[in-house]
């Protein structure tokens, strides 16, 4: 039996360094890669959507053809007469990447500013998935606030509804609507999947256990705790278990680790797997995925099980 995942938020041009001074393009962007993921692993019966607002440019419309040849559906994207696309440039110095981004006059700020066409489209969906990049990038309070209220709607008439804190610092105006903000996100969840590592860093968590405890006082009922080598620790309505890491054969860039494992963990759970079986191959697809260079990596050379 099918049905149908969204994934909410930005897709971005993305610039690398090609050699001899040129640079190659591509598109990716954290929703996009977890959607990306999510497609490569979930049966044809279930659909993929990507939904996010774009401008009527020429770049825009490449996007949206890049996304649709992947087999994820764009066809409620908001376009938005003169918008962009956001950009980032990777730049690398001896094997570390460091990121420049021109995000402002993004489109995909505006991806709330029409109330009923946001409803239309997360109504269509079974499961709705959205991170605090998501949150972060939205043009002002109250286009939050109308997203989320879109989200408790959903999350109130049974659907899934899935979060990735995703903490970027840099993309907020401060600290405390930065964790305001990504709080109000967890309420309105059923599933929250943070990096140990995000939490303990900006809310203070002394362990695993305090991130699960926090999540919980706030409602959510399902919670995936990714703590990089040393595995993922899960809470399922008070089960508690863990999926240890998948070690890499070799670690060639770890952009992607995360998203990847989230759409990989999402395929497996809503087609009836355990969440400690959905662990378990997610740390398999995200160990793959690091061994690879760029965000999205050919289906091909993913795992099966």
């Amino acid at each position: 039996m099918g049905g149908r995942l969204l994934s909410v938020g930005e897709c971005m041009v993305e610039l690398s360094q090609a050699g001899d001074g040129l640079l190659r393009k591509g598109f990716a962007g954290d929703t996009l890669n977890t959607a990306w993921y999510a497609r490569a692993c979930l049966p044809s019966e279930w659909k993929v959507e990507f939904f996010t607002a774009l401008g009527d440019d020429p770049l825009s419309a490449e996007m949206l053809s890049f996304i649709d040849k992947a087999g994820i559906e764009t066809g409620s994207v908001a376009r938005i007469t003169g918008g962009t696309p956001g950009l980032y440039l990777i730049n690398l110095k001896d094997g570390e990447r460091t990121f420049s981004y021109w995000r402002n006059a993004s489109a995909a700020r505006k991806l709330a500013i029409d109330a009923d066409h946001l409803r239309a489209t997360v109504e269509k969906a079974d499961l709705i998935y959205f991170s605090g990049i998501t949150l972060a990038i939205l043009e002002n309070a109250l286009a939050v606030d109308t997203f989320l209220s879109e989200l408790r709607r959903a999350r109130a008439s049974g659907k899934q509804v899935v979060f990735d804190p995703n903490i970027r610092p840099r993309l907020w105006a401060d600290k405390r609507t930065m964790l305001d903000t990504i709080t109000a996100g967890a309420r309105a969840a059923t599933l929250v999947m943070p990096s140990f590592d995000d939490e303990t860093v900006n809310f203070g968590d002394a362990d695993i256990d305090a991130t699960i405890a926090r999540y919980r006082a706030l409602g959510v009922s399902q919670l995936v705790v990714k703590d990089g080598a040393k595995g993922a620790t899960l809470d399922f309505g008070g089960e508690r278990s863990h999926a240890p890491a998948t070690q890499a054969p070799s670690v060639v860039d770890t952009t992607s680790a995360g998203d990847s494992f989230n759409g990989a963990f999402l395929s497996r759970l809503v087609t009836g797997r355990t969440p400690q079986e959905a662990a378990i191959f997610a740390a398999k697809v995200a160990a793959t995925v690091i061994g690879h260079h760029g965000a999205l990596i050919e289906p091909a050379l993913l795992p099966h099980d």
